[in-house]
């Protein structure tokens, strides 16, 4: 934005539209003198520095050790704390503040000598003060670590819930393959997702803020304090609040009151519990309740959170309710939130009885079992997740169609760049063919292993190219949607549903489908998203590509390692409900391995199975965006129309469950209170301060969970009274039809 008149404008406005229009785009290549040029998308334009110091060194000694320390580390804790009941998640901000006075401390003590001077070979290990652009690769190097590794889903269910037989080494080849699929497509798409000034990808502003803070020198304002000051204030704070949801008040996590009022009404519990029921009211005064599933509330743009609040509002309390109360698909036999699986009559379903000894489903012995159910609202998600497929695809389509066509046919020619992707001009970009020949490799070192150890993974080889090919088509339009909005739609249904159908019978087959083409799409996601990262930052982007690669592999290693080691160390793990190792995430796996891959889809959503009618949300999700996109056409004046994103709205609901209610209310809330109060009527506050705060918010909750952890949660230290009643509503998970019996709960007559 080059005026301050067109600031005030739009001061209400995040974004008008999710790209730039040819206008805005001849208004930013005319720009006068170019100290006043920027972004054009205005968060970036109050975040992101428009200079560039070329000179200061990269690739340096501290920046490989602070950078191998902080990936190891944050890839063991991640993956330790993976398994537990309330999983938690340290990010990659907790290293970005840790390594700053150890880089310091390098810069101060290590010495200043070259070696080998004057040859090919010359090298120091310090160069200098400890700089931004080494932090930032540090970084790169913690995000490899504090992204989950998803494949470890695979080991864990076959290992754990199955009790099958899969190697390490196999394990290993499993993860690697799909955490390195992803270059490909990041490489492929990279003109589209990361050079436009318009794929502006919010998370990155979170990062860039905190490197200000950290970096940058700042007079402090009258009355006010620095960045930095704000930051440690606040971090502080965080730290030593997070020892009450943590560990001494755990109520905080969800406070639903409507329990404590009706501490004996099935109905109202239903109606009020944050962790098990529609969550209506509750609130959950804790950091990782709010974070934790749809990500900082803080880094999402108001128009994200209103789509986001919008499909939440309707999934939640007018789709669930009705089909609940309406009594579909036997609703009032089940808990009315559960990611359970059960039998017709409300029991919990043995799986193990319908699988033969070849590990593949045992038809004689699931018709005498009989059909396999889930609560309503667990099969409303998946219908909300065939909906939010088709509407993906309709956007971008009818949205941004137009602009990723302009986009391609200017790949090829000179085309207009913003300030930031001619700063990046200077540097040698990334060849085409590294991407290439990673991508090819990767393919045929997947179908080897997929072939070779059929009997542990049941994969063909033509699966695994079906799941690149899916991986490939929506990695564009899934990135679209996630560079604007801070939101990814997730593949993980659609996988299912079409290896289901072709190749039914087979969960681990499922399993590594689901994973090929979905998490080689999330991995591309992640890597675009470091390379926006490393475009804000000035970074250099071939050394950018080796962190990535060389912070995956050891990620990979880590990850899997802790894994095996408490898979055969801690007994009961996952199965025990009593521990604190109940595996939530792994739980929802398997129930899905189960689901789509043992019995198929055709035995669940099929013209076999119960719940065939929940196949038309494919059709609704493609007919909604068209429904937006000609309401903005008849009235191209009301440009919040345009705001009005499907794919967001719709799967809106996609982390449900594990996710819980109190995760969305509480989310939604923070988030209108910062994308809509705070940045409409405090705007210099929010660009001061807004990013900074959710870096501290993460940096100090992870290091007080980390320390609760090793002093009072290995000796089994708990503090019993009533605060630490996780939710307080026990009845909220009883059955409400009549003649159902379930442990603890009323049997209705």
């Amino acid at each position: 934005m080059t005026g301050s008149s067109r600031e005030e404008e739009h001061n209400q406005d995040e974004i008008t539209a999710p790209l730039i229009s040819r206008d805005e785009e001849g208004q930013t290549s005319s720009s006068p003198p170019e100290e006043e040029e920027n972004s054009p998308v205005k968060q970036v334009a109050l975040t992101v520095l428009t200079r560039d110091d070329p000179s200061l060194p990269v690739l340096t000694f501290r920046m490989w050790v602070l950078g191998t320390l902080s990936c190891v580390l944050l890839s063991f804790l991640n993956q330790f704390f993976w398994y537990r009941t309330e999983p938690l998640s340290i990010t990659a901000i907790s290293a970005q503040i840790a390594v700053v006075p150890l880089g310091q401390l390098m810069a101060a003590k290590i010495t200043t000598r070259v070696f080998f001077k004057g040859t090919r070979w010359e090298f120091t290990l310090n160069p200098g003060p400890f700089n931004v652009k080494e932090h930032v690769l540090i970084t790169i190097f913690a995000n490899s670590g504090a992204g989950t590794v998803y494949a470890i889903h695979i080991v864990t269910v076959v290992k754990v819930f199955y009790k099958q037989h899969i190697t390490f080494f196999v394990s290993l080849l499993v993860i690697l393959t799909t955490q390195v699929l992803g270059f490909g497509w990041a490489g492929i798409f990279r003109r589209y997702l990361v050079e436009p000034a318009a794929m502006w990808w919010p998370a990155n502003l979170v990062q860039v803020s905190l490197f200000r803070a950290l970096h940058e020198r700042e007079e402090r304002p009258k009355g006010g304090v620095t960045r930095t000051q704000f930051f440690l204030i606040a971090f502080m704070c965080s730290f030593a609040y997070y020892v009450f949801p943590g560990y001494l008040f755990t109520m905080l996590t969800s406070l639903s009151w409507i329990c404590w009022i009706f501490p004996s009404s099935v109905l109202a519990q239903q109606i009020g519990s944050g962790l098990y029921g529609l969550g209506l009211g509750a609130v959950g005064l804790d950091w990782s309740t709010i974070s934790s599933y749809l990500g900082s509330p803080l880094a999402s743009p108001w128009f994200a959170t209103a789509n986001v609040a919008a499909g939440f509002v309707f999934v939640m309390y007018v789709l669930t309710p009705i089909c609940y109360w309406l009594d579909i698909y036997k609703a009032k036999t089940f808990p009315i939130f559960s990611d359970e699986l059960f039998t017709e009559d409300g029991q919990e379903y043995d799986i193990t009885a319908i699988i033969d000894s070849n590990f593949h489903l045992n038809i004689t012995a699931y018709e005498e079992e009989g059909p396999l159910y889930i609560c309503t609202f667990f099969a409303m998600t998946y219908g909300v997740g065939f909906a939010a497929l088709t509407a993906t695809i309709v956007h971008v389509a009818l949205f941004h169609g137009r602009e990723i066509w302009e986009q391609s046919k200017s790949s090829f020619k000179e085309k207009r760049m913003d300030i930031h992707t001619r700063l990046m001009q200077r540097y040698n970009p990334v060849p085409e063919w590294w991407f290439v020949a990673i991508l090819l490799t990767n393919i045929a070192l997947t179908i080897f292993t997929c072939e070779y150890y059929n009997e542990q993974l049941q994969l063909p080889w033509w699966g695994v190219l079906l799941a690149c090919a899916i991986a490939i088509l929506f990695t564009l339009p899934i990135g679209i949607i996630t560079a604007i909005t801070n939101q990814t739609p997730g593949l993980n249904i659609i996988t299912e549903y079409i290896i289901g159908y072709i190749y039914p019978g087979y969960p681990v087959a499922n399993m590594c489908f689901k994973v090929y083409g979905y998490i080689s799409m999330t991995q591309a996601i992640t890597f675009l998203q470091d390379f926006k990262l490393g475009h804000y930052m000035k970074i250099p982007p071939r050394t950018m590509f080796m962190a990535q690669v060389v912070g995956t592999l050891l990620a990979a290693l880590v990850y899997l390692c802790t894994a095996w080691w408490l898979m055969e160390t801690i007994p009961g793990i996952c199965t025990d409900t009593t521990s604190v190792w109940t595996c939530p995430m792994d739980t929802v796996f398997y129930d899905a391995s189960v689901l789509w891959g043992l019995i198929g889809p055709r035995r669940i959503f099929g013209d076999l199975g119960t719940y065939a009618a929940v196949n038309w949300f494919f059709l609704a999700g493609a007919i909604a965006p068209v429904l937006v996109w000609l309401a903005a056409k008849a009235f191209p004046q009301q440009e919040w129309i345009r705001l009005i994103n499907m794919p967001v709205l719709i799967g809106a609901t996609g982390s449900m469950p594990p996710a819980t209610a109190v995760n969305y209310t509480s989310w939604i809330i923070l988030g209108f209170l910062s994308g809509f109060v705070v940045y409409r009527y405090r705007p210099d506050w929010w660009r001061r301060h807004n990013y900074v705060l959710s870096g501290a918010l993460d940096a100090g909750l992870a290091f007080m969970g980390v320390l609760l952890y090793f002093t009072v949660g290995l000796e089994e230290i708990s503090v019993d009274w009533w605060g630490n009643d996780l939710d307080g509503c026990p009845l909220a998970e009883c059955p409400t039809a009549v003649g159902v019996i379930v442990a603890g709960c009323p049997v209705y007559t």
